[in-house]
């Protein structure tokens, strides 16, 4: 077995809930003194969400890059008005800093002029899909969740070497986007008149199967786990896929604790088994990382390779 001397950097991704001003202004503040390395910024998941306007992400930005942040502008997944695509227009032509691309829309506004990155909601599934967008810019490609550490590894054989890799690995999975608002809908609201009532769920709203088993986590028009998906017991294996960098989800709390536990482990000051341990209790539905080793999402692997279902 080949030797684990690759450290990947730590990331964190935007926030996919939503939050108030006051509390993503506390939140970042927390996060400048984490030994994250990346941090992403901005609303990918609803347009109506607007705690934030982008002038606020950019000045949020200028405080987190001094402090010695690489900063990251995340644009939607899902773009579904001319309003939209302005203010993706303005994201695209910041002129500062490196954006995440989430749709094609993106892509194509930025193909040719700067360096992007793909994030998790571009299907990249193949190396042919990677090369073609590394002709156009492409810097970073963050895999889609769904995918296997078999494909992780099949990718990273045939990986332009101008590119790096992003896998994510800490949080609830964003699984889907819908034009229709789920959480308005589980109060009877029609999505137009959804009295933001997103801000009542800080970590999306839980749902449960007729046997009381959590399923799903409704988040607005965006459907998640209810299990966190965790690869910190993966790490040596990551390591040794020459994976770049690693990004932990945010949650409303425990998020610079859980930054920190991957951190002590990936330089050695922590075994990973204990960190686990540690972070267990962040996990309000357990953790699950079946799609990592090619089967149902909900399953959990010890790292000794048995997987078993997680009931939570």
């Amino acid at each position: 077995m080949a030797p684990v001397t690759h450290t990947p950097r730590l990331a964190l991704g935007p926030v996919l809930y939503y939050w108030s001003r006051d509390d993503l202004l506390a939140f970042y503040e927390s996060i400048a003194d984490t030994p994250v390395d990346i941090v992403y910024l901005g609303e990918t998941v609803c347009a109506k969400r607007r705690s934030l306007r982008l002038d606020d992400w950019l000045a949020l930005g200028a405080r987190l890059a001094d402090a010695g942040k690489q900063v990251v502008l995340s644009s939607l997944a899902l773009i579904e008005a001319e309003s939209e695509l302005k203010v993706l227009r303005r994201l695209c032509d910041n002129g500062r800093f490196l954006v995440e691309a989430n749709d094609m829309a993106a892509v194509h506004m930025l193909a040719g002029k700067t360096e992007f990155v793909a994030g998790p909601f571009v299907n990249i599934y193949n190396q042919q899909t990677l090369a073609a967008l590394a002709r156009l810019g492409l810097r970073r490609w963050v895999m889609p969740v769904e995918l296997s550490r078999d494909t992780l590894a099949a990718m990273q054989a045939q990986r332009p070497d101008s590119v790096e890799t992003e896998l994510f690995a800490f949080g609830r999975l964003p699984l889907a986007l819908s034009a229709r608002c789920f959480t308005a809908r589980a109060h009877k609201l029609p999505k137009d008149d959804c009295q933001f009532r997103c801000l009542d769920y800080p970590d999306g709203m839980l749902l449960s199967t007729q046997d009381d088993a959590r399923f799903l986590a409704l988040n607005g028009i965006q459907t998640q786990s209810a299990q966190t998906y965790t690869l910190l017991h993966e790490l040596d294996d990551i390591r040794r896929l020459g994976v770049d960098v690693l990004r932990i989800s945010p949650q409303s709390r425990h998020t610079p604790a859980i930054i920190q536990a991957f951190s002590d482990v990936l330089h050695s000051r922590l075994d990973a088994a204990q960190a686990h341990a540690d972070i267990s209790r962040y996990m309000p539905a357990g953790p699950c990382d079946g799609y990592w080793a090619g089967r149902p999402g909900l399953g959990w692997g010890e790292p000794t390779g048995t997987v078993t279902h997680n009931p939570a």
